[in-house]
């Protein structure tokens, strides 16, 4: 089989869903249903809520990984995904989680690269 890198992308959005920025509950179960959906397998998870609002997260895949960082004060968030196209084409995937995370922050583009790995 001969390797084809997949699509990693980087974004940085706003959002006005302050209390959706604040803390990693409903983004966890975002995520999961995501996951789930796509077929994905997770090897590992790290989510934190900081003290005074705001929230990391790291999820390893089989695939690679998806993270997200918010800042509810600033209204912002940074967000990636990237998974790798070793056993099939997962571009679609990749578009498709980004998307559903934009779309549930009812989030605005301010940054987004895609880089294929």
């Amino acid at each position: 089989m001969t390797y084809k890198p997949g699509l990693h992308i980087l974004a940085e959005f706003s959002s006005e869903k302050t209390e959706q920025l604040s803390s990693f509950q409903a983004c966890k179960a975002l995520f999961n249903g995501l996951i789930a959906n796509q077929n994905l397998e997770k090897v590992g998870e790290v989510y934190h809520d900081f003290p005074n609002g705001g929230f990391t997260a790291v999820i390893c895949l089989t695939e690679s990984h998806l993270s997200i960082h918010t800042w509810p004060e600033f209204k912002l968030a940074t967000f990636d995904i990237f998974l790798s196209n070793y056993q099939k084409d997962n571009t679609q995937k990749v578009r498709d989680i980004y998307d559903a995370v934009l779309h549930f922050f009812e989030g605005k583009e301010m940054q987004k690269t895609e880089i294929v790995r």
